[in-house]
């Protein structure tokens, strides 16, 4: 059963930034912060690690909203074949952008929509690329100092100062850069029948 236009949306999720991203949509919606471990599991894949992790997260909060639509995303950025969660402290975020200095860097957002009327949900992985430039050890620093990205994987913030880090973003959505894909979202709301320009 389709969700109707007045249905409660939920985003699975404390992050302003995302909350902006959805603030867009022009959609009401609620906020409720999921409790579940993001470490990865023993040979688990990117892919899988995101996937897991975002629909992780709607279930987490599905309990509370039994007649919603529940919002759950994850990111994490890949580079030579590590794994790149959140820095968590300022020396990690340096080292990052380091070894990011004047390299590609992929990042993986999963996405997933839940909901807890009919225990349908819709699952999505977005791929977006970074080139960074070359940067200085004098930039980093300060960058980090000004910014304190340490709730971010990848150690920046696009939507501030970490656009001056970059020389190329390539991707379908730059919106999955911050955090929720906007395009991947919008088509998984049609499908729960919750289409923005149809409110």
């Amino acid at each position: 059963m389709p969700l109707t236009q007045d249905a409660s949306l939920v985003l699975a999720s404390s992050s302003r930034f995302r909350q902006a991203l959805l603030d867009r949509l022009q959609l009401p919606y609620q906020c409720h912060s999921p409790d579940i471990d993001e470490t990865p599991k023993a040979d688990e894949t990117p892919e899988a690690l995101v996937h897991r992790l975002a629909l992780g997260k709607a279930n987490a909060v599905a309990e509370h909203y039994p007649q919603h639509c529940i919002i759950g995303s994850d990111q994490i950025a890949l580079f030579e074949g590590d794994i790149l969660g959140k820095p968590h402290t300022p020396e990690r975020a340096c080292a990052n952008l380091a070894r990011f200095s004047g390299n590609r860097v992929t990042f993986l957002t999963g996405l997933a929509l839940l909901d807890t009327r009919t225990q349908r949900h819709y699952t999505h992985i977005e791929p977006f690329d970074v080139v960074f430039r070359t940067l200085s050890h004098r930039e980093i620093e300060r960058y980090v100092a000004l910014e304190q990205p340490l709730d971010s994987a990848g150690s920046f913030r696009m939507e501030g100062l970490g656009i001056t880090l970059f020389e190329a973003l390539e991707g379908r959505d730059p919106n999955a850069l911050i955090g929720l894909p906007l395009i991947a979202l919008c088509d998984m709301l049609r499908q729960a029948g919750m289409d923005p320009l149809d409110a």
